[in-house]
């Protein structure tokens, strides 16, 4: 059987996920110290995860300074 399309994909699962998975929450409940050593990996608090936000990427000064000089010559050429 073969592996369907849609799992053969990389980077589909790398988005952000809304549950952790239990030695997720624990190793983030340590570096919080939160955790206590000894106690039950059953019944975990749920915890808040932290998306991460990509913002727009800034146009270069270059690509904006050639838009200007392409500007400058649709000008020249409506006159």
């Amino acid at each position: 059987m073969s592996i369907d399309k849609s799992l053969k994909r990389q980077g589909r699962l790398t988005r952000t996920r809304n549950v952790l998975q239990r030695h997720e929450r624990i190793t983030q409940m340590q570096s919080d110290d939160r955790w206590v050593e000894g106690q039950s990996p059953f019944g975990l608090p749920k915890l808040r995860v932290v998306k991460l936000v990509l913002g727009k990427k800034k146009k270069k000064k270059a690509a904006e300074g050639a838009d200007a000089k392409g500007d400058k010559k649709k000008a020249a050429k409506k006159k």
